[in-house]
């Protein structure tokens, strides 16, 4: 990304180079849910109905810069209501689907994604990265690195001496990562900049061109408001073209940097319709997933657009 466009985006946060609004503020805790939960899913097909939702803390780091991550996961009892923390990992073997925060967030701040993805039936790392408000770490690659690293810890939970989640993460899938405004500019720097090949699914919410695509193997999702003032609609467009199929972008028309993120919001669902499908058509191979995103993504106040083949 040109150097003109670092200026510009910092000037739209207004606070030059140093940081960018998240949406902390803004989200509140994931929608109920009230049906049973279900088994593992087979092959191609991913789970039904929703779980409930664990959640473990993890003190990990990359060097001096400290990763304290909340990993939402699949869960043993009812569906509904906050995660239990500790709680028994429900029976199957889950997908890892990673959501980010953006500036001034951390791993609680967007319960309404951590806790659809992990509901959904993914293992869903969530970091607070410890320079949350630096977006020079961001366009120098540091969150990108600090993802992969969150990634690399999740994984290797699965064959841990003594790992809750021994046996039960499918390493084997690849990888989901999510995220929103410098969440989401982390996610595209994974695609292009500091590729990471285990990346089969990617969904950057609100994130601006961070370079050219270095060819991985990923589906990937654009989600946007057209009136974004922080993180310029037309800068994502330009990061949608540049990218190979399969690909889709769903714009909130009249939208502004997180409004779409929040229960209640007109098109609040068709953000949480898209974001869950994908991960489960691209990391559980589920086609009757990818075959809803069109109606999942239409509303009044939304456009689709899809190149899937």
């Amino acid at each position: 990304m040109s150097m003109n466009r670092r200026t510009a985006l910092g000037a739209a946060l207004g606070l030059g180079i140093a940081g960018t609004t998240g949406a902390a503020s803004l989200l509140g805790a994931a929608p109920a849910v009230g049906s049973p939960a279900r088994r593992a899913a087979l092959a191609g097909q991913a789970p039904a109905q929703d779980f409930a939702i664990g959640v473990r803390q993890f003190n990990w780091s990359r060097g001096n810069r400290s990763l304290f991550t909340k990993v939402f996961y699949p869960a043993t009892g009812t569906p509904g209501g906050n995660p239990v923390p500790d709680a028994p990992l429900a029976d199957g073997v889950f997908p890892v689907a990673h959501w980010n925060h953006g500036a001034y967030g951390n791993s609680d701040s967007y319960a309404s994604q951590t806790h659809a993805i992990a509901s959904a039936g993914f293992i869903c790392p969530a970091p607070s990265i410890s320079d949350n408000t630096n977006i020079g770490s961001v366009y120098g690659g540091e969150w990108s690195r600090d993802v992969s690293e969150v990634i690399t810890r999740t994984l290797a939970l699965n064959d841990s001496p003594g790992s809750p989640f021994a046996g039960q993460i499918d390493t084997a899938a690849g990888v989901g990562v999510s995220g929103h405004s410098m969440g989401g500019m982390t996610v595209h720097g994974l695609l292009t900049n500091w590729p990471d090949d285990r990346i089969k699914a990617a969904v950057p919410v609100a994130c601006v061109d961070m370079g050219n695509p270095a060819g991985l193997d990923a589906n990937v999702l654009f989600i946007h408001g057209d009136q974004d003032p922080t993180c310029q609609y037309s800068l994502a467009r330009q990061a949608y073209s540049e990218l190979s199929a399969p690909k889709a972008f769903l714009t909130h028309v009249g939208a502004d940097h997180a409004a779409y993120l929040n229960p209640g919001f007109p098109t609040f669902d068709q953000t949480q319709n898209t974001l869950v499908d994908w991960f489960r058509w691209s990391l559980y191979g589920d086609t009757a997933a990818r075959d809803r995103l069109p109606g999942g993504a239409t509303a009044p106040g939304t456009a689709w657009e899809a190149v899937l083949d």
